[in-house]
């Protein structure tokens, strides 16, 4: 994927990620981009959809994911782990290697989950 020329907003951004067993790990939320403008690694997690809201509600939010998780840092998945870039994003790596599924965990148990007909057939 080295070299290729994308349109950030449409090719990256909320897109989601699904690791190399077909588990969603979350959306991008952020990207990190070097010096020389290239993007370095994709950012998971509220704290990096904070950095992107900015204003009260970024803050509020960065606060939140402060106080709940303990965390500042969002997850940062390097690029050079994407192996297919289309209606989602594959990563060459499980989504507990990479660390990003504790959110998507917390979204599925508290918010899907309560939605009637939002759980997994056998759960």
């Amino acid at each position: 994927m080295a070299g290729r020329v994308l349109d950030l907003a449409l090719h990256l951004l909320d897109r989601q990620i699904i690791d190399t067993d077909g588990n969603p790990v979350g959306n991008v939320d952020d990207v990190e981009i070097d010096e020389s403008g290239y993007v370095e690694a994709l950012l998971v997690g509220p704290q990096a959809v904070a950095g992107r809201l900015g204003g009260r509600l970024g803050e509020w939010l960065a606060f939140w994911t402060r106080v709940l998780q303990g965390g500042t840092e969002p997850t940062r998945i390097p690029v050079d782990l994407l192996t297919d870039l289309g209606s989602h994003i594959t990563v060459a790596r499980s989504r507990t290697e990479l660390g990003a599924h504790r959110n998507e965990d917390r979204a599925r148990e508290y918010l899907i989950g309560r939605i009637p007909g939002g759980r997994r057939e056998g759960e």
